[in-house]
């Protein structure tokens, strides 16, 4: 399942070691990576060697799932969580995370942001040597390496199973005496290092240390395996050197406004987002309203990049449910309508330049522009912080089907007459790496170039639905 109007979010993931309330702290972790998945939520803690792993996941949002009896019966000083939006497997809570299983090493758990590209073949190879599959997660293969360690000669060592991974994987790993940490070569995804006192904390984003009070350490680097136990911090590259592949789209939208990524803070970035797109698309205007929230602080940048005054004349309901979930197309039309009120008094007879993150189907932009005009606006002008989505994502994040995009379906010199806009603007590739401060090559960029860091393999997903259609029995219809 996919948006029609926005990319999907995709996961966050979070660890405590070594804290007296580890499922307390990992609770309000998880609340601050609320925005990276909205379907469901878990924690697994426990409280050290010969204890049993104690769980709760469940559909939902963070705040309904965990209730005050959950968090008690939470009880120990190691903890990691998750909260999720499938990329893939369906949405249903046997895909929840984190997993968990009893193995011949112990107890594990873990808990995976990212999409894993031979998720198919290792399936297959493990279902063929007996393995048994509970879930349509690709994160479950993970797990089933770790806890067969021995089924290839290269992976004896428990991080060597790792190394049969490919794709985008951001890990946290409980055992029965420690966490492990985890980045995939390229890394894709971010995982970030805390402490707080004397407890150690990883996190897909640093905001999540503001909300408990933690210093910032360091981001774990590509590649990097770090084990925290009794014995401290100690760091393992299990993994060949790969060239870097840093998503740019999470400057550009995932991640919250509030995190530093690579040390640089999100929100800045896009204030120069929004700096260049002016620079590159000037408009002669009365106004600049902001979609929001994720096109804030590129319309700030716009703003006073030419002088134009800032309006924001948008005003969001945050308590609207997201706009995918409806099971008609009248539904999702509602929602989007729902989700922003305009105030019509502010663009009234004025000459509007909306500001955005992204356009995915054009459904949400398309609105927009009709609920400028009916209110009264002169002219209306649309201006994007990123370049055109032309092309699948296959690390992590749910884009439609490249055919379904926007951009592919109509030339820039027509998309403007589709969305009813006065004219379109995109910010260009170059421009979105000079807003970041950081080297080209560092990042991946294939959803607008097309040009993969990786090979992939696109048959997964259509694998685990027709496994399931065949399985109906045994497991529950997809959300």
């Amino acid at each position: 399942m996919t948006s029609p109007n926005y990319p999907s979010h995709e996961c966050g993931v979070f660890a405590v070691y070594g804290h007296p309330n580890a499922a307390l702290l990992s609770y309000y972790g998880l609340f601050a990576l609320q925005h990276r998945g909205q379907e469901s939520a878990g924690i697994v803690a426990h409280a050290g060697a010969q204890t049993s792993f104690r769980s709760v996941k469940r559909m939902g949002l963070v705040s309904q799932i965990f209730k005050e009896k959950d968090l008690e019966e939470l009880a120990g000083s190691y903890a990691i969580g998750h909260v999720r939006y499938s990329t893939t497997g369906s949405s249903n809570l046997l895909n929840a995370q984190p997993l968990s299983a009893n193995t011949s090493r112990g107890q594990l758990a873990i808990a995976h942001n990212g999409n894993l590209i031979n998720a198919l073949s290792l399936r297959l190879d493990l279902e063929k040597r007996g393995a048994i599959f509970q879930t349509t997660s690709d994160s479950e293969i993970i797990l089933l390496l770790l806890a067969q360690p021995i089924l290839k000669p290269e992976a004896t060592h428990p991080l060597g199973a790792l190394r049969q991974l490919e794709g985008a994987f951001s890990l946290v790993i409980m055992g029965e005496r420690e966490i492990i940490g985890v980045r995939d070569p390229h890394g894709f995804r971010p995982l970030s290092l805390g402490k707080l006192d004397n407890a150690w904390i990883l996190s897909s984003e640093t905001c999540a240390f503001d909300l408990l009070g933690a210093d910032f350490v360091r981001d774990l680097e590509p590649g990097e395996a770090l084990i925290i136990n009794e014995s401290g911090l100690h760091s393992e590259f299990p993994f060949q050197t790969k060239r870097e592949s840093f998503c740019i789209f999470e400057y550009i939208y995932f991640a919250r406004p509030d995190s530093n990524l690579r040390n640089i803070n999100v929100s800045q970035t896009r204030v120069r987002l929004g700096q260049e797109l002016a620079r590159l698309h000037p408009v002669d205007a009365d106004l600049v309203v902001p979609i929001p929230d994720s096109g804030i602080y590129g319309a700030l940048g716009f703003s006073e990049e030419l002088k134009i005054p800032y309006q924001p004349a948008f005003v969001r309901n945050h308590y609207v449910g997201r706009t995918f979930i409806e099971p008609t197309q009248l539904m999702r039309d509602f929602s989007v309508r729902v989700k922003l009120n305009l105030i019509e008094s502010y663009v009234k007879g004025k000459r509007v330049v909306i500001v955005d993150d992204s356009i995915v189907r054009g459904t949400t932009a398309r609105n927009r522009v009709i609920n400028l005009r009916q209110a009264g606006a002169r002219e209306v002008h649309l201006r994007i912080t990123c370049s055109p989505h032309r092309h699948a994502c296959y690390y992590g994040i749910d884009f439609p089907n490249p055919k379904d995009l926007i951009a592919n379906e109509y030339s820039m010199e027509d998309l403007a007459a589709y969305l009813g806009a006065d004219s379109v603007g995109y910010l260009d590739i170059e421009g979105m790496v000079r807003a970041t401060r950081l080297p080209k090559e560092s990042f991946c960029l294939a959803c607008f170039t097309g040009e993969y860091p990786i090979p992939f393999d696109t048959s997964f997903d259509k694998f685990m639905m027709e496994e399931q259609e065949n399985r109906t029995s045994f497991l529950p219809e997809r959300a």
